[in-house]
């Protein structure tokens, strides 16, 4: 059965709204919206496999006057990025005092050889993946696990390896550190997060 997952944004003002087929694997698609660095509204479809390894990942991004895609695709020899651009992105950050974006897709694809997962900057529901995948969720403690991730920063939609570290600290937390950040996810049953401190909490279904 299909489930809805709702996050508000604790670091800026937005949300998240992910809806998801939770079988073996996880089949989910959802939308963001956010106003920093500048307004946008991004929506995703993800797919994994039964190991829970992602295999896909479709991202759009829009804001006034511009809009950008990646499709990722997980194969034997590594992944592949399809990009797509219109309206000029930077313009829109420099209008805003913000500096400018990097450009969409991958620049170094051998650096993402050992990335099992995608982690969609601003989405909690990435940070999910490893954690059902390494079944961390109601795991007492564990040793740290050291992954790289596909990390696609938003609103850029540039792909860059990403290395993270999760441990399970005791049921229903999970420890989370990204080069100095630390943080301690709050998950339920499912290994899906409910809160992220300084990023997003959950509302009750």
């Amino acid at each position: 059965m299909p489930r809805s997952l709702f996050w508000s944004r604790t670091d800026t003002a937005g949300a998240e709204h992910a809806v998801l087929d939770d079988g073996p694997g996880v089949a989910a698609h959802g939308t963001q919206l956010a106003v920093d660095p500048i307004p946008y509204t991004c929506r995703y479809r993800l797919a994994t496999d039964a190991d829970g390894v992602t295999t896909s990942l479709a991202v759009e991004v829009e804001g006034a006057g511009w809009s950008r895609t990646v499709r990722l695709e997980r194969g034997a020899d590594g992944w592949r990025a399809t990009t797509g651009e219109q309206g000029d992105l930077d313009a829109a950050l420099r209008a805003a005092g913000r500096p400018p974006a990097g450009l969409p897709g991958i620049e170094d694809t051998d650096r993402l050889h050992d990335a099992l997962d995608v982690d969609l900057g601003g989405s909690v529901l990435f940070n999910s993946l490893p954690i059902r995948r390494l079944g961390l969720a109601g795991a007492t403690s564990s040793v740290e696990h050291r992954i790289t991730v596909a990390w696609v920063l938003v609103p850029s939609l540039e792909v860059v390896a990403g290395e993270q570290v999760y441990t399970a600290v005791g049921p229903g937390r999970v420890g989370f550190a990204s080069d100095t950040f630390r943080a301690e996810l709050t998950v339920d049953d499912h290994g899906f997060v409910i809160r992220y401190p300084g990023l997003a909490e959950r509302s009750p279904a």
